[in-house]
């Protein structure tokens, strides 16, 4: 995952609507709002409680479709294997090979 660059809003400030972030991502809102409602991602809201997604949040999304159509794992299963990949990071232990493309650094489960 790539930092935030000088002068950049940085990873964790709320600055895509979710039609821009679902744009990002290419797939579509609901997909988004359903993710929110399992808890995968909990974007922030305005003061007239529009969704706002971070840079971290579009990380974690793009995470979140890697372990899905890449690796078919379900929705119930992305939440156990992002928080086992985020604990072998924390503790310096390297991930299966199977699954060595998914970086969590960044990434907060």
């Amino acid at each position: 995952m790539k930092g935030a660059l000088p002068g950049s809003p940085g990873l964790d400030k709320p600055i895509y609507t979710i039609s821009v972030a679902a744009e990002i991502l290419e797939t579509h809102p609901r997909t988004l709002m359903m993710y929110e409602s399992m808890g995968l991602v909990v974007p922030q809201r305005t003061v007239t409680n529009r969704r706002r997604f971070s840079q971290r949040d579009i990380y974690k999304l793009q995470t979140i479709q890697s372990l899905t159509r890449r690796h078919g794992i379900n929705l119930t299963g992305v939440r156990y294997v992002l928080i086992l990949l985020k604990a072998l990071h924390d503790h310096g232990i390297a991930p299966p090979d199977s699954l060595k493309d998914i970086d969590v650094s960044a990434l907060r489960i």
